[in-house]
């Protein structure tokens, strides 16, 4: 069991905590890792590209000479994709890039996200996170006590004066344990993280 200390919003270690070894620290499986980073990125995709077909574009509902005699090339509409204005013949369409991970796979990736976090001493632990009132200035020099300026901040329970504190910081997001994932863990580097965060993830992941 990973033993890591807890440190309180001056950067003072108040004290030490068990990681629960079925969560923080279990052996990293770096292809699920990677295929929840893939899954993560490829359903933000909209996959809105579209063009017309010659069966979209309007007009070309009548043939523009007759087919022989004229010279011409036979054609059958104005629409055609070597005409201007027709058709492309292998037209871009809207297109779903999404794909599903087994709920398994899904908390399999999240504990080797986490376990590689403390692996690498990249998890912070505070004793708590309170501020009395929305102030950036505050939460940054919080930040700047626990060595932490680029940061996932992983809330027990939801705070409107540290969420909107840490609005206009870069490189910090919060978020609470309901909505953590891997792709936020890996791209911010160190997470902190609340001491009743830990537990709440010990209790549904462990």
């Amino acid at each position: 069991m990973a033993q890591v200390s807890v440190f309180n919003m001056d950067g003072k270690e108040v004290g030490k905590i068990d990681l629960a070894d079925a969560v923080f620290g279990v052996e990293v499986n770096e292809h699920l890792v990677h295929q929840a980073v893939l899954l993560q990125l490829a359903n933000k995709r909209q996959g809105t590209q579209k063009a017309k077909t010659r069966s979209e574009v309007s007009g070309g509902g009548r043939k523009p000479w007759r087919q022989k005699g004229t010279g011409h090339a036979r054609q059958g509409s104005t629409r055609s994709p070597q005409w201007t204005g027709g058709g492309m013949v292998f037209a871009p369409v809207p297109r779903d890039y999404s794909f599903k991970m087994n709920k398994k796979e899904k908390r399999a990736a999240l504990k080797s996200a986490l376990s590689n976090a403390v692996n690498e001493n990249n998890l912070i632990v505070v004793d708590k996170l309170e501020l009395s009132e929305i102030k950036t200035k505050e939460f940054a020099k919080v930040l700047s006590n626990l060595d932490a300026a680029k940061s996932l901040v992983v809330l027990g329970d939801m705070n409107e004066n540290v969420v909107a504190s840490a609005r206009n910081i870069p490189d910090v997001k919060t978020t609470q344990t309901s909505e953590l994932n891997v792709f936020d863990v890996l791209k911010y580097g160190k997470v902190v993280i609340t001491q009743d965060a830990v537990k709440t993830i010990e209790e549904v992941y462990a």
